[in-house]
């Protein structure tokens, strides 16, 4: 029988700082969603080949609020963990990113992956990047960076401190347990137990290029703990691997004992990471004095891995034709910081369409009337119907390409108050300052309006149809200002997807009959 492979990434789009967990036969990665509402995203797999999103487990408001939150804010590298029948869900939202950063920690659980999921425990607000470790003895510790406010001392070491699940609590005193490592900060940690060690995972370098995934391990749990004498993972000072920016990882052991490590990557294009980090994975050994290795070898990331030994189980494959003739939204969309309400958001008010109550502008970190979902590929071509009829400047609709409140593009319609004709038009916006690409806008004459965007490598390309053929709108966009390497602390990746807006009074609606995405790659 021919050897099944695995090809990275195995998480495409903005799906970053994995967290992996094996609940009997199935497997579980927990990631980050930043801004986006509902927050984390959690995959499901039976074969660690074949994954499908599943749930987004901080869906109520009591549960996650992220309204002011600062771009790539909110949620960041969540820990799943499984013990005795129980998941526990650790995830941090980052309120502020100044010299004050503001980390509140929280912990949930379920017994069913699908939810719903306890209320928030708060933990603390020490650091980002917490996660959870059961000992064998039955304690349970929180394992955290202490992040200083001091700007030459932003990393005080990693801590330990033991969690009682019967008091929901943390108790005890905190211990330090590693500081002072040679690549600075330190993120993004897990601890396991194996025979005779505990081992420490960590992310280091920083979430760039410089990243890296690193082991220590101690006899004791609060250590000392010695630094592996090599380097686990990294793409360090390699710019030819397709894979960079490998670090923050996970690991997880399958029934028959063979291990994998999931990880963070990202895809460069020019230098330039317009997809955002991803998630990926590897087959990793223990040497025989006990530290862990790629099995291929060295400690570049593989594009194609050997896939466990275990029953290839794919699952149906998805249409990217969103109709909005259905009772809720595909899972796929997501809104900015909180959810809409039935009365801005409703599959309801004119059945068969998706209609958008007219929110605030765009560059607001508060509610928006927005929804969007990733993109996972260089080669997409998104399309969407929507009927709108504004009455001046100050109501729009349309199609947009989405980074964060500072960087997209966006192809609307609205009303040319000077002429009092209905007009199409593009608005680009980098670094917070508007532009308008088009010398003049587009006249339109019907009340249906397809509005396309085509995205191949670093260029965007608007059309716009009245009849069903499609006519260009301007000259090719540069998308790579929509990349986590131009966007000053960004890395959030890029969506597509629909919005509108009442400058006004918030009244003006418009109405959405479908939403494509299609990957031309898969074509």
């Amino acid at each position: 029988m021919e050897q099944v492979k695995i090809k990275n990434p195995i998480l495409k789009g903005s799906r970053p700082d994995p967290s992996i967990v094996r609940a009997g036969d199935d497997y579980y990665i927990a990631t980050s969603t930043f801004q986006w509402w509902p927050g984390m995203e959690i995959h499901h797999s039976k074969d660690l080949v074949n994954w499908e999103l599943i749930s987004r487990p901080l869906d109520r408001l009591s549960l996650l609020d992220m309204n002011g939150v600062p771009c790539s804010g909110g949620i960041w590298a969540p820990c799943l963990t499984y013990q005795d029948g129980l998941f526990y869900l650790i995830y941090t939202n980052v309120k502020e990113r100044g010299s004050f950063m503001q980390t509140d920690n929280y912990l949930i659980t379920t017994t069913d992956i699908q939810g719903p999921w306890s209320e928030p425990i708060y933990l603390n607000s020490m650091g980002f990047d917490p996660s959870l470790f059961h000992d064998l003895d039955g304690r349970k510790w929180l394992l955290g960076l202490d992040n200083h406010y001091t700007w030459g001392k932003r990393f005080n070491g990693l801590y330990l401190q033991e969690y009682c699940h019967q008091e929901k609590k943390l108790i005890g005193k905190r211990y330090r347990i590693y500081e002072n490592p040679a690549t600075g900060l330190v993120e993004g940690a897990h601890i396991y137990r194996r025979g005779y060690y505990y081992y420490l995972l960590k992310a280091q370098g920083g979430t760039g290029v410089n990243h890296s995934a690193q082991m220590a391990r101690s006899k004791q749990l609060l250590g000392p703990y010695e630094d592996c004498p090599f380097m686990l993972l990294t793409s360090r000072n390699n710019p030819d691997l397709p894979l960079q920016k490998a670090g923050h990882a996970d690991l997880v052991e399958t029934p028959n004992g063979q291990w994998y490590m999931v990880h963070l990557t990202g895809s460069l294009l020019n230098g330039k990471s317009i997809l955002g980090r991803e998630t990926s994975i590897q087959k990793v050994e223990w040497t025989g004095d006990g530290w862990l290795k790629l099995c291929h070898g060295g400690h570049s990331p593989a594009v194609e891995i050997e896939a466990p030994q275990l029953p290839v189980a794919p699952f149906e494959s998805k249409s990217g034709m969103y109709a909005f003739d259905c009772d809720i939204l595909d899972i796929d969309f997501q809104t900015l910081r909180v959810p809409l309400s039935e009365n801005e958001l409703s599959l309801k008010a004119r059945p068969g369409y998706l209609r958008l109550r007219g929110g605030a502008g765009l560059n607001t970190k508060f509610k928006q009337s927005l929804i969007a979902r990733r993109l996972m590929s260089l080669s997409v071509k998104v399309t969407t119907h929507v009927e709108f009829d504004p009455e001046n400047e100050k109501h729009m609709a349309g199609l947009i390409v989405y980074y964060d409140t500072a960087y997209w593009y966006y192809l609307y319609i609205t009303k040319d108050d000077a002429s009092g004709c209905k007009v199409l038009s593009i608005i680009k916006c980098d670094q917070g300052k508007l532009s308008y690409p088009l010398e003049k806008n587009v006249s339109l004459e019907k009340d249906v309006t397809l509005l396309r965007a085509e995205i191949e490598g670093e260029y965007l390309q608007f059309f716009y149809s009245e009849d069903g053929d499609f006519v260009s709108v301007g000259a090719p966009q540069d998308l790579s200002i929509l990349s986590d390497e131009h966007v000053p602390l960004g890395f959030t990746g890029t969506f597509v997807g629909i919005c509108c807006q009442d400058l006004e009074r918030y009244e003006k609606c418009a109405d959405f009959k479908w939403f494509e995405y299609v990957n031309r790659e898969d074509v």
